[in-house]
């Protein structure tokens, strides 16, 4: 009988302790999976706030980078030494234009066929655009307030010394290479004032 009693301890032992250890090793496991999902869970978090920043960053970077370059152009457009060393440069530059679309009117008269009206117009608008273009072409090396100079000429000038050029190539009084040069400089003193408007405005 106490053998029976004793084997029956020993079975109970074992079982008991197998049950333990089937317990422990569920705990262990689901330790582990539960500390995977944390560690997880924190990777995504910090994954997020990461990025997050780097989103913020950019657009302060951006908005720092338009904030200076609108510093840069009111800086500069306060500076009165920028505006008069563009007027000195720009000056000259049109006051070249008064020179070479007087030659003009000197060689159309002399070398065309002015009878032809409708010809003499358009050759007249052909050479005042050359002048034009190869004007804006000296002004695109200088800026102000972040743009080409050249953006601040118009297309109109052409129409308005065209004018000019036809009255003094057909004027009733004929020919005054002095009235010439007096009206061209006047038509060129109004597109200056144009030019300066535009930049200030």
């Amino acid at each position: 009988m106490n053998e029976v009693q004793s084997v029956t301890e020993i079975a109970k032992g074992i079982s008991d302790y197998g049950a333990l250890v089937i317990i422990g090793a569920a705990f262990i496991v689901l330790s582990l999976a539960m500390w995977i999902a944390i560690f997880k869970w924190f990777k995504s978090i910090i994954n997020q706030i990461i990025e997050q920043n780097g989103t913020a960053t950019r657009k302060i970077l951006n908005e720092i980078k338009n904030q200076n370059e609108m510093l840069c152009d009111v800086s500069e457009g306060l500076r009165s030494e920028t505006q008069l060393r563009l007027k000195n440069i720009t000056g000259i530059a049109f006051d070249l234009s008064v020179e070479q679309v007087c030659r003009l009117i000197k060689r159309i008269r002399e070398e065309n066929h002015i009878a032809d009206k409708e010809a003499t117009r358009l050759k007249i608008r052909k050479q005042l655009r050359i002048i034009h273009d190869d004007r804006n072409s000296r002004f695109d090396p200088f800026t102000y307030r972040g743009r080409c100079i050249s953006a601040f000429c118009s297309d109109d000038w052409i129409e308005q010394v065209a004018i000019v050029v036809e009255s003094e190539i057909y004027h009733e009084h004929g020919v005054n290479n002095k009235r010439a040069y007096t009206n061209v400089k006047m038509a060129y003193d109004n597109i200056k004032l144009d030019f300066y408007h535009r930049m200030n405005q």
